[in-house]
């Protein structure tokens, strides 16, 4: 088992930056950023394998958003630049407590989820 709690969602307007956080309570493997907009069916938007060197972004998000994370503290960040409304949904963090050599990009890939925190790109 492990927790995994998110931060630093919020209200940004258009063109906007915003940094979100997840930490997890033990060591984990994969971990991902999912995205759920209104009306809208939970999307994958990026993933970083266990060590860092391995990252996927979703194509609506690629040269926007960065994807990262640090080991020791079992902590993982997505750097979201030139938002735009598109962008406003509840973001996931979820974990592999699983080894796989790259990570997954499906919800199925993932073992335990956070409780979301709300973006909102609105002018």
């Amino acid at each position: 088992q492990v927790q995994v709690v998110e931060s630093g969602g919020g209200l940004v307007q258009p063109g906007g930056s915003l940094r979100l956080s997840c930490a997890a309570s033990g060591r984990t493997y994969a971990m991902a950023w999912f995205r759920q907009g209104p009306g809208k069916e939970r999307e994958f938007v990026a993933a970083i394998n266990w060590n860092g060197e391995i990252t996927v972004l979703a194509d609506s998000v690629k040269g926007r958003f960065t994807i990262s994370r640090e080991n020791a503290n079992h902590t993982m960040w997505l750097q979201m630049n030139s938002l735009t409304p598109e962008d406003t949904a509840v973001y996931y963090c979820a974990v592999d407590l699983m080894y796989t050599p790259a990570p997954g990009q499906r919800i199925d890939d993932y073992n335990f989820w956070g409780q979301g925190t709300q973006v909102t790109v609105s002018s």
